[in-house]
């Protein structure tokens, strides 16, 4: 979504050879402000935690990254999956409100807050551009309440198989990857591991999908599997 660069320095790099992810206008190049530092995260790895101070933003240029909170007795909420192309880091008063862990191998763009709030009163149209991503967040919070509060789960798996396969990189969403594991499905459904598994193998015995391994699902009857994320009848649920 923003520029990705490898560099802190300003002044000093060509910012017109520089990539510009999906919807950053190329005038931002010309921007001293367009210039973030790039980081790696390993799978497992933590980029920030609930509760730290923070005064950078992130951008996912590369990977998937899972977002969470605890309760004091341990249990664990996933709120979302990112994959490129999502910003996260946009503290309430500077300090996270949610965990940040590395799924995959991550790559991430780092701007600092500053920087980025310059950005937002010195660019035309960049305000417009994040108005809207905020607008997609809270579609998908109001999204995720009802899929916690009203769906079965059934529902709730199907409607997560149609949100991987539509914010993936691969311009083929019926071959979706679901790097996380099954806890993490579960906890980010509300529903036991137990659950989530004989739910995906009553989905491919109906074939609605195929399951050629662990990582990667394949969608067979679009059409079904958005009935079942729906809440509309089909036979055999």
């Amino acid at each position: 979504m923003y520029v990705q660069a490898v560099s802190n320095a300003v002044g000093k790099i060509d910012l017109a050879s520089l990539p510009v992810g999906p919807g950053l206008e190329r005038q931002v190049l010309c921007h001293p402000m367009a210039v973030s530092s790039s980081l790696k995260k390993a799978p497992g790895e933590t980029l920030f935690a609930e509760g730290e101070k923070t005064d950078s933003i992130y951008e996912v240029v590369h990977g998937m990254l899972r977002l969470y909170k605890l309760l004091p007795d341990g249990r664990r909420q996933i709120t979302g999956f990112l994959s490129a192309g999502h910003l996260l880091g946009f503290a309430p008063e500077g300090v996270n409100v949610y965990t940040a862990e590395a799924i995959t191998e991550v790559t991430l763009c780092r701007y600092k807050r500053a920087a980025f709030e310059r950005l937002i009163d010195e660019v035309p149209g960049f305000a417009r551009r994040l108005l809207t991503a905020a607008s997609h967040e809270l579609r998908a919070a109001q999204d995720q309440m009802l899929l916690l509060g009203r769906k079965t789960a059934t529902e709730r798996v199907a409607s997560f198989l149609l949100l991987m396969a539509n914010q993936q990189e691969s311009d083929d969403t019926d071959e979706v990857d679901v790097p996380m594991t099954r806890s993490d499905i579960a906890d980010h459904l509300g529903l036991t591991i137990e659950t989530v598994s004989r739910t995906l193998t009553k989905l491919k015995q109906d074939e609605l999908i195929a399951l050629p391994m662990p990582t990667r699902i394949e969608i067979l009857d679009r059409d079904q599997l958005e009935e079942l994320a729906a809440g509309e009848s089909v036979a055999g649920f």
